[in-house]
Parts: C-alpha cells; structure tokens; sequence
C-alpha cells in the first residue's frame, strides 16, 4: 500500500518589516493587488502579450515532459559533458535549479551517471571560451543552444565555436544527436540552423518572456540532463499557482502579500534597495535568477527597487558592517532552509585552541540557523526591515514553488508600481552602441555617429 502524505508549502513572514511601516500599510495594498491579480487574468494590463508564464505550470502535460525527459536522456547516454548555450533567462533558471539541487563539488566526481552541466554563451570573456574548448578537447560533448532570435551576441558566438568543434570531434552526423535547440517555432536565425542540420528542438513559446522561461524547456531539458525531477519542479510550480490565484483572499496569499510588503517600503519608507540574502550556499543561482527577474521587470522609468544579493554568512565578512549601519535604503528577503539534506556533527577537540568545544555534538546546520536568527536580529535592530520565506527543504518541489511564487508576487508588483513588467527597451541601448562599435552593417549611421562622440 503506497502511504499518501501531505507536502508542505514555502511560508512567508513580513512580521519584521511591518514594524518598518504604518499600521496596516501592507493591508491598504488590498484593493490595488486585486485590481493587478484581475488585469493578468483577464490580458489587460501592459505587456499582455507576454503572460503565458501565469497558468503555465498547470498547462504542462505528462507527455509533453516525457518528450524533454526523451532528449535528455539521449544527451545525458552519449555526452560526458553538456554545455548549455544561453544568456540571462536563458540559463539562469536553470542553473538555478541544478545548482541548488546538485553536489557542491560535482565538476570534481567522476559521476558515470549524471553528464557535467556547464554554462557558456553568458559573456564575451575570450579566456573562458579558450579555456572552455580547451577542457571540451578530449570530452564526448553535446549543446543545448537556447536562443529565441539565434542572433544574442554572447550566446550565437559560443554555439559558433562549440558546433563546429562538436562535428569536428564527432563528426557531423553523430554531432547531429547531441546538440539541441531550443529556439522560436519559425522564424529566427537558431531555428534556421535547427531545421537545416536536423537537430531536434523544443519552443520557446511566444508569449514567454526570457526571464519567466524557466518552466519551459529553456529550463527543464537542462534540469532533466542534470538528472532531476522536471514532475516533481512542476508539480510545485502548479501546486503555488493555485495558492497565488487572483481569488485567494489576500490574507493568505503569499504572492499577494510580498508584492504588497515591498511596495509599500519602497513608496513609504524608502527603501530602495532590497538584499535577498540566503544561509545555504547552494541558492546563489537562485537569488542570481531573481536579480534579473525583478531588475529587468521593475527597472523602468526611472522607478524601481533595485535588486542585489548576498550568500551569508559568507558576506557578513564582507557587506555585514555596510548592512548593518550604512545608509537605511535597504531591506532584506532571507530565503531559510528548514532542514538540509545531510547530518554533520561538531566534533570535539582536546586542545580546544579554537574555544569551539561548547558547540560539540551539535549539528553544524544548528550553528547555521543560529547565526541566521542572530543575524536577521541585528539586521532589524539596525534598522533593516526583514522579510522570511521558509523553504522546508531543498527539493524539486519547494522550489518549483518557490519559482512562481516569485514571478507570480513579480508580475503583481510591478503592475503596482506602475510599470510595464514583461518588457526591457533599456537592454538594447548597450547592443545598438556594440554593433556601431563593431561596424555591423546596417549601423554605418550610428558608427559614425558614435566615433564622433570618442
């Protein structure tokens, strides 16, 4: 007999940063984040036309995740190593989630299991892509080239040199096995590619934008290489779909409720910046996926919190003094992990040099949690309003929870700031500058307008 067991849920607490405002600052956000819940159901808020992320966990169907599971496991049988090709919302979910979920030192074992997942096409960094082909030299490689447009400088130029090293290694039909699209239905320069050389592909559908993809097989083909639970991340994902909807009273919707909390200490208390900080190494990807999902929503028109990230207590020793008495525009998000996957114990020491015997026989993760108690403590004490979210555990499933609980408080957020959420017209300004830069033609007007200017 199979036991049915109840999952629990990622919680949140605003407790220490209400204290930061007005009372029932956060409760007269009510009626605005219903009228925002209602405009991205019903398309009519700006950039409706980039809303498929909002039922797309509840949309995804067992075959279609059979499919991706198909392809990986084709990758993850014939490559030792897979390279994922892709910049900002084209690899940071990802890396996120296999990150998280991964051995902090995979890239050392020699694992006959599970293929190395590296991440390339996210810079221009010359000694990265001659040190990357380099280690690829004597490896059975494949790629997975995640492109809408097939034409993102960082991302076109890598897949450039990895393709032609991968057929020059395996041969061109072999090659044709292990190197995959994921790309746009029809049109673009990477589906181009795709069509011609037969590689199989995925979509990036289109009303999808980059930096909410992550559900998408931008970021589950990846996932399911590094062999994890792509059902399990779902199946997280539609479980907080449910639990965020616009007909959840406010009260009890997370989503609602940290849109609202954020809101209301950047108009009323002025913070401007918000740290989110985590006491488990293995989130680092995770808060660096949440810097571009809420600095490319909300940065626009001259508004918006700025987003930043900190791993404690690693950063204590380095952004600890700033944050506790530098300038009070700061607030904090701590993502907690509420048990971790292995027991270590403290041992003793005879000697006692380091003075550490009191902590003997205590779990290292009961130091852990102390330092984040203590620290959230001093945060607040210093002034820094302090929101938690608590993760039960590091699993496909809470941080399928975790994902949309932040696109869906995202979307919300950015509708109550009064900003476009699904766009970024201020990313091109620094390309259409490169292009000229690089005499690209059809910029001969803007090379010379932008060599007069040196």
């Amino acid at each position: 007999m199979q036991i049915q067991t109840t999952m629990k849920s990622i919680t949140l607490d605003i407790t220490k940063a209400e204290q930061f405002l007005a009372k029932g600052a956060v409760e007269a956000y009510e009626s605005k984040v219903k009228a925002a819940q209602e405009a991205l159901e019903n398309g009519t808020c700006a950039g409706n036309d980039f809303l498929g992320w909002l039922h797309l966990p509840s949309s995804i169907t067992d075959d279609f995740l059979n499919e991706i599971q198909a392809v990986a496991d084709t990758l993850r049988k014939k490559c030792e190593v897979v390279v994922v090709a892709g910049i900002g919302g084209s690899y940071l979910g990802a890396r996120a989630v296999i990150e998280a979920l991964g051995n902090s030192f995979a890239w050392l074992i020699d694992d006959r299991t599970n293929p190395t997942i590296l991440f390339a096409g996210n810079n221009i960094g010359e000694d990265y892509l001659y040190e990357l082909t380099t280690y690829l030299k004597d490896k059975k490689f494949g790629v997975i080239n995640i492109s809408k447009s097939g034409t993102t400088t960082e991302t076109a130029l890598t897949f450039r040199l990895l393709k032609k090293q991968c057929e020059a290694q395996r041969g061109k039909e072999e090659a044709r096995d292990v190197i995959v699209a994921v790309t746009d239905a029809k049109k673009g320069a990477a589906r181009t590619c795709a069509d011609k050389e037969g590689y199989k592909s995925f979509v990036i559908p289109d009303n999808v934008g980059g930096r909410f993809s992550v559900l998408t097989p931008v970021g589950l083909l990846p996932i399911a290489c590094a062999g994890f639970d792509m059902k399990a991340l779902v199946k997280g994902a539609a479980d907080m779909e449910k639990a965020c909807g616009k007909d959840v009273p406010f009260a009890e919707n997370m989503a609602a409720r940290y849109a609202a909390t954020r809101q209301a200490l950047y108009t009323q208390a002025g913070k401007k910046i918000e740290i989110v900080a985590n006491f488990q190494p293995k989130l680092h990807f995770m808060a660096e996926w949440w810097k571009q999902l809420y600095g490319e929503s909300e940065g626009k028109e001259l508004k918006g919190i700025f987003p930043a990230a900190c791993d404690f207590t690693t950063d204590l020793h380095s952004m600890g003094q700033w944050i506790q008495e530098g300038e009070r525009s700061i607030f904090e998000t701590v993502i907690s992990v509420e048990t971790p996957r292995y027991e270590l114990d403290f041992p003793h020491d005879d000697e006692n040099l380091d003075g550490l015997n009191f902590l003997e026989g205590k779990r290292v993760d009961e130091v852990n949690k102390m330092a984040e108690l203590g620290t959230r403590m001093a945060h607040v004490d210093g002034g820094v309003p302090n929101i938690l979210i608590n993760m039960p555990e590091l699993t496909e499933y809470y941080l399928g929870q975790l994902i949309y609980f932040f696109e869906r408080a995202c979307g919300v957020s950015g509708l109550l700031q009064g900003v476009n959420p699904f766009n970024q017209p201020g990313v091109e300004a620094y390309k259409k500058n490169m292009f000229a830069l690089l005499d690209k033609p059809g910029y001969e007007a803007e090379s010379k307008a932008i060599r007069e200017r040196l």
